[in-house]
């Protein structure tokens, strides 16, 4: 007994002396049989079966009191990982910020400053509604264009008139009961309402992520410029986001969203097409017949204020010259090299872009994403619309947003955030030299669409791509 006694009481001091370093490379089956009694030497035997640090460091965290040098290079490596992590990121934030900021700024001012309103396409729709409102032609050039002059719009920019179809008359319908001050104050919150509610819809539809990716929508530069000037792309991006997230769940509401979307057509040709054959496929009517009875009540509502609208848009179709007009979009670019005189090959690109998007759309048709596969289907439509301007392209900010958040490296991120930049660039850069935003915003459609198939190659082609230049050096 003494004998028995003798060695239990040596093993007990072994182990006493036992380092947690020495149980993990050895000697387990000892420690296993001596820790029997308190909680502290249970963890110090199963500290012998691990094998990672992010296991030493929980069981670390449970019991402070056992030794482990060998987690501090782990905690080490994870402050490293942040502080490279943040650097990274300082980059993508800065240009978003500065961007948002500088933006953020020129509209306040054009809240502010008096003569503001005037000198914004906001004025269009505000002479517009003045003309519903006395139940006048809200398409005759020469009235428009004195109402206008009237409220000051300066000589040297040209008069304009709103050229969106007879639906989209009620929106602008209430203006013509308000100032044109009180107006541009009311129709700016309602197109920033719009952006803000746009972009964090997508955050949810896109699963809640936790990074800030989602700040290239709030900054987005085509968005911001819609919002300076007062164009009405941010409620056709509403009605776009609306669609994705109601398709599913609620068609009726998700068609009546489009109606949204049908204030400018045609930046939505390839898309339209698409649609028309997935309610087809699908037979979604319910999402079809949303949308015509939301046109049908529009219909119905200007019929009420002004029943010649449609003879009255007809005839400014034909004499607006909108076909004379120099317009910054490659439909426009190629009708002008080509042949300058020949309107139909402005419309060529969307025929082209239709043909394509059915062939896209046929073989998915079964398993068709409006998420995933209808992001490349709507930088397509921007880039073959027959018109567009660059305030046009906050459309795509569902589609750059999807590829932000499957973005693999920050590099394409800060790029996404440096060409945004530019186009902000090109906005202050046409206070002095009005021409300049022309000139700045032919790339835009195509480099976005470009940086989306980047953006979209799978991991496995970026690592076969990797691999074969390091074999190349």
């Amino acid at each position: 007994m003494r004998l028995i006694g003798g060695v239990r009481a040596q093993a007990d001091r072994k182990q006493d002396r036992l380092p947690c370093s020495i149980a993990r490379y050895g000697r387990r089956s000892r420690i296993a049989s001596m820790a029997s009694k308190t909680h502290a030497d249970t963890d110090l035997a199963h500290c012998a079966h691990i094998r990672t640090q992010g296991q030493f460091a929980q069981i670390h965290d449970k019991n402070p009191e056992l030794p482990a040098p060998e987690m501090i290079p782990a905690r080490e490596h994870s402050t490293r990982r942040k502080i490279l992590r943040a650097a990274a990121t300082l980059p993508f934030v800065t240009v978003c910020g500065l961007a948002f900021g500088f933006t953020a700024g020129a509209l306040c001012l054009a809240l502010l400053l008096p003569n503001a309103p005037s000198t914004r396409d906001y004025i269009f729709f505000w002479a517009t509604g003045q003309q519903l409102a006395h139940h006048a032609n809200p398409y005759d050039p020469v009235a428009v264009t004195r109402i206008e002059r009237s409220a000051g719009l300066p000589a040297n920019l040209n008069p304009g008139v709103m050229r969106n179809p007879p639906w989209a008359l009620p929106l602008v319908f209430p203006l013509g009961f308000l100032s044109l001050r009180v107006g541009w104050i009311l129709w700016a919150l309602l197109l920033l309402t719009c952006l803000v509610v746009s972009v964090h819809l997508l955050w949810i539809i896109y699963g809640r992520p936790r990074n800030r990716r989602y700040l290239l929508g709030y900054t987005f530069g085509p968005a911001l410029i819609c919002l300076t000037f007062g164009q009405t792309s941010l409620f056709a991006l509403l009605g776009l986001v609306l669609f994705l997230r109601l398709h599913h769940t609620r068609p009726f509401l998700a068609g009546a969203a489009l109606w949204l979307c049908a204030l400018k057509p045609h930046l939505f040709l390839p898309f339209s097409v698409v649609l028309i054959a997935w309610v087809m496929v699908s037979r979604s009517y319910k999402l079809l017949a949303g949308a015509a009875v939301a046109m049908a009540a529009s219909c119905a509502i200007i019929f009420a204020i002004d029943p010649l609208a449609w003879i009255q848009y007809s005839q400014m179709v034909r004499s607006s010259g909108i076909e004379k007009e120099y317009i910054p979009c490659l439909s426009y670019l190629l009708r002008d090299w080509l042949s300058p005189h020949s309107i139909w090959l402005q419309y060529l690109p969307a025929a082209l872009g239709c043909t394509w998007a059915m062939a896209y759309f046929w073989p998915r048709r079964h398993t068709w994403d409006w998420m995933k596969n209808g992001s490349p289907l709507m930088l397509v439509s921007i880039l073959v619309a027959p018109y567009s301007w660059i305030y046009d392209q906050g459309l795509v900010i569902p589609a750059l947003l999807r590829g932000a958040f499957l973005a693999r490296f920050r590099s394409l991120l800060i790029a996404l955030a440096f060409m945004s930049a530019l186009v902000e660039i090109a906005l202050f850069r046409s206070l002095s030299h009005p021409n300049d935003m022309v000139f700045w915003t032919y790339w835009t459609a195509p480099a976005w669409l470009a940086w989306y198939l980047i953006v979209s190659i799978p991991p496995t082609r970026w690592a076969r791509a990797w691999s074969a230049l390091r074999k190349m050096k």
